[in-house]
C-alpha cells in the first residue's frame, strides 16, 4: 500500500511539473565577464544631537524597521595614550575584567542576567579609542543599559579573575610565537617606530606579569571619564526616549576628564631600506610585512591615498594581488593598507608567500611599489575601478543598527564633519592620476622601507640576498638582532 502511495505521489509531481511552462535556455558565454549590476544607492541616515547632564554628547539615529537598538559608549584615546610602556596590556585586561563582577553581581550573575535579556555587553580598548556597547531588542534596552552602567561604574576587578586572565594571555602570547603572521605583526611596528614610541610598544611577558590589580583599578578610574566620551544610540527608539533612558542609567557618573591631545613623540630616523629576516626554521611559508610610517587620518592626502592604495593592494583585483596571486601563484592573497588614525599609523603591504618563492615575491612586491609611483602608468579603467570600489562600498556601512552606530562614531572619533559621507563620493571622484602618483611617491618612500620577512632562514636568506634589493639583518622572534 505504501509503495503504491509513493508511486502515485511521484506521478502527481511529474504531472504537475509537466504542466509548468518551460523557459528556453539562453546560451551562456563563459568567455565574457558578466556586466556589473546596478550600483547600490547611498542613503545616509540622519541623527540628532543632545548633551547629557554630565556633558556627554548623545547621538541618536532612528531606524524602526526592526525592534532592535544599538548602544555604544565611545571613549577618545586608548592604550597609546593611557598605558605605561612597562604595563602594556593593562587596557585589554581592564576591558575583560569589567565582565568579571560588580558590587551587585558576580561574574556568573552578570552573565546570567545578560543571557536572560538575550544579549551581551562588549568592552574593548584599542590603541586610540575604546568602547562599551550592546545590541538589544527595544523592550530590553533599558535593563541592558542598566547592566552596562553597573559594569562601567561598579566593576570590582576580583584578584582571582586577574590571575586567570593573565594566565590565558601568557599562553596566547607564547602560542603566537609559533605563528609567522603573529610574529611579523609584533616585529614590524618595533622596527618602524622603536620601543620609545607608543606605536612600537607591544605586550610582552614582562609587561603582563608586572600588572597588578591596583594597576587595573587605576587605569579604569583614569580612562573611563565623561569628558572624553560620547554615546551613539541607533534603532527602534526616539531621541527623547533614548536620552531619558541614558540619563537615568548614568545619573551617578559625574562630569570629569578631557580628551587626550594625541601628542605623539617625534618619529625615529628612517634607516635605508633593509630586509629584516626573522628566522622560523622549517616554515612552509614566508610572511611579508613591507612598509613605512604613514600620515594621520587628518592628512589632506587622505582621499588620494585611498584611491591609490585601493589600486595597489586594497581590493581583490588590485595590482599586487593580480600579480603575486593570480599571475604568479605565489600566495593565496596579498594586500596593502594605510592604518589611518590620530597618529602616524603605518603603511603595510604583504601576505603569506610560498617559502621557496620568497625571492621572486620580493622582486614582484618592489616592482609593483615602483609601478604605482609612475613606472607603470595608471590606466583610465584602473582609476575608475578603484574609485567605484570605494564609493560602492559606502552604502554597506548603513545596513544595520550596529554599522550605522559605528559610522556615526567614526565621525566623532576622527573629528570629521557631519556631511562627510555625503561628500565622500565627490572627494574620491576628484582624485586624478597625478594625485595617485604624487601620494605614492610621498608616502611610500622606496629608499627607506622596512621589509620584514618571517621564514626559514636556511632556505630563503641566500636567494633574498641574491636579489640585491637591500641588505639583510637577521632578527629573533622578539625583533632583536641576532649576532
Amino acid at each position: 500500500m505504501k509503495a503504491l502511495i509513493r508511486r502515485l505521489s511521484a506521478a502527481i509531481v511529474i504531472v504537475a511539473l509537466g504542466a509548468l511552462p518551460v523557459r528556453a535556455q539562453q546560451p551562456l558565454d563563459r568567455s565574457k565577464i558578466p556586466p556589473p549590476g546596478k550600483a547600490p544607492e547611498l542613503r545616509v541616515p540622519t541623527w540628532t544631537k543632545a548633551t547629557l547632564a554630565n556633558g556627554i554628547e548623545l547621538f541618536v539615529s532612528e531606524k524602526h524597521n526592526l525592534p532592535l537598538v544599538s548602544f555604544s559608549l565611545l571613549v577618545m584615546g586608548g592604550a597609546n595614550q593611557f598605558e605605561a610602556a612597562n604595563r602594556r596590556g593593562v587596557a585589554s585586561l581592564t576591558a575583560s575584567m569589567m565582565s568579571e563582577g560588580t558590587t551587585t553581581r558576580d561574574g556568573e550573575a552578570l552573565s546570567n542576567a545578560l543571557q536572560l535579556l538575550g544579549t551581551s555587553v562588549n568592552v574593548g580598548i584599542g590603541s586610540e579609542s575604546g568602547s562599551l556597547g550592546f545590541v538589544s531588542t527595544t523592550a530590553k534596552f533599558a535593563p541592558t543599559l542598566d547592566i552596562l552602567a553597573d559594569m562601567l561604574r561598579h566593576s570590582t576587578f576580583p584578584a582571582p579573575a586577574l590571575e586567570r586572565l593573565r594566565a590565558q594571555r601568557l599562553v596566547q602570547l607564547n602560542a603566537s610565537k609559533a605563528q609567522p603572521g603573529a610574529v611579523a605583526s609584533r616585529v614590524f611596528p618595533k622596527i618602524l617606530y622603536g620601543t620609545d614610541h607608543p606605536f612600537g610598544q607591544i605586550v610582552t611577558e614582562d609587561t603582563l606579569k608586572a600588572i597588578t590589580r591596583d594597576d587595573v583599578v587605576a587605569f579604569h578610574k583614569a580612562y573611563f571619564q565623561p569628558g572624553r566620551a560620547t554615546i551613539v544610540v541607533v534603532g527602534d527608539i526616539t531621541p527623547a526616549a533614548a536620552k531619558a533612558a541614558v540619563e537615568k542609567a548614568l545619573a551617578g557618573w559625574p562630569a570629569g576628564g578631557s580628551k587626550p591631545a594625541f601628542a605623539y613623540p617625534a618619529l625615529p630616523p628612517k634607516p635605508p631600506t633593509t630586509i629584516y629576516l626573522v628566522d622560523k626554521p622549517g616554515a612552509a611559508q614566508s610572511t611579508f610585512a613591507i612598509g613605512i610610517t604613514g600620515p594621520p587620518r587628518s592628512t589632506a592626502d587622505y582621499y588620494a591615498i585611498e584611491v591609490m592604495n585601493t589600486l595597489l593592494g586594497g581590493m581583490f583585483q588590485s595590482r599586487l594581488n593580480a600579480n603575486i596571486r593570480e599571475e604568479k601563484g605565489l600566495s593565496y592573497g596579498v594586500s596593502s593598507m594605510f592604518s589611518f588614525g590620530k597618529g602616524p599609523g603605518p603603511f603595510r603591504a604583504g601576505g603569506d608567500i610560498i617559502s621557496a618563492k620568497s625571492d621572486v615575491a620580493l622582486i614582484e612586491f618592489m616592482k609593483e611599489l615602483r609601478g604605482i609611483q609612475g613606472s607603470r602608468p595608471v590606466t583610465d579603467e584602473e582609476i575608475e575601478t578603484s574609485k567605484a570600489s570605494l564609493v560602492q562600498s559606502l552604502p554597506g556601512m548603513f545596513g544595520s543598527v550596529t554599522s550605522i552606530g559605528s559610522a556615526i562614531g567614526q565621525l566623532w572619533l576622527q573629528g570629521l564633519p557631519d556631511d562627510y559621507y555625503q561628500q565622500y563620493g565627490a572627494k574620491i571622484g576628484a582624485v586624478t592620476k597625478a594625485d595617485m602618483v604624487r601620494v605614492a611617491k610621498q608616502h611610500i618612500d622606496l629608499d627607506h622601507l622596512a621589509i620584514v620577512i618571517v621564514g626559514d632562514r636556511a632556505t630563503i636568506e641566500g636567494p633574498l640576498k641574491a636579489t640585491g634589493i637591500a641588505p639583510i639583518v637577521v632578527l629573533d622572534i622578539e625583533g632583536n638582532t641576532v649576532k
